[in-house]
């Protein structure tokens, strides 16, 4: 998919596409989610941001969305006030306004088997400890593609994935959450091409 494909197809009303990642990023790599960012909301009018609010690629991708068009920037946070001075988006939605009881399947696909799924459901249940608050990271990065009652589902996600490690952490519980739920997504991969074909005029 060409970066002109990608804006014919999804800049309509109601496209929401994440653009998000690690939190470590190369420094030489910095500047290119910026310019992303700052290229994706430039050459489109219709689709909708979203972002995690988390340092790193979250922050970097945001930069160059607001740069152009702040009121297309969303974010979803774990809970309310979440890098408060760091969010510049138009519109939050936190985990503390939805009510997980009435939300099975945010709760059934941010478990995968593993290590987590009793905190999430301790999490779910209400329970804020400590322990139970990394849960929160991981529902609300379900959340982001699948929606809520009042969230819109992810149409597309743009990622920068650490691509000698790929598909780990919170990151790859997104990337899986995304296929789970058939939303495309590309990673660096395929975007840095983008920049450099935009860069040469293609």
């Amino acid at each position: 998919m060409t970066l002109n494909e990608f804006v014919a197809q999804y800049d309509r009303a109601g496209s929401v596409v994440l653009l998000e990642g690690k939190r470590e990023v190369n420094a030489q790599d910095a500047p290119l989610l910026t310019e992303l960012g700052r290229i994706l909301a430039s050459k489109t009018q219709h689709m909708t941001f979203r972002s995690g609010n988390a340092p790193g690629s979250d922050e970097l991708f945001s930069m160059g969305v607001t740069e152009v068009d702040a009121k297309r920037l969303q974010v979803v946070t774990p809970y309310g006030g979440h890098r408060s001075k760091a969010n510049h988006a138009h519109q939050t939605y936190s985990l503390d306004e939805i009510d997980l009881a009435n939300e099975p399947d945010i709760v059934y696909q941010s478990k995968t088997g593993g290590r987590n799924d009793k905190l999430i459901d301790r999490f779910a249940g209400g329970n804020r400890d400590r322990a139970s608050i990394k849960a929160a990271y991981l529902v609300r990065d379900t959340v982001k593609v699948i929606g809520s009652r009042a969230i819109a589902p992810a149409s597309f996600g743009i990622f920068y994935d650490n691509l000698d490690d790929p598909r780990q952490g919170g990151t790859g519980h997104t990337m899986t959450v995304c296929s789970n739920n058939l939303v495309p997504y590309v990673d660096q991969s395929v975007w840095m091409t983008w920049l450099e074909i935009h860069s040469s005029g293609g």
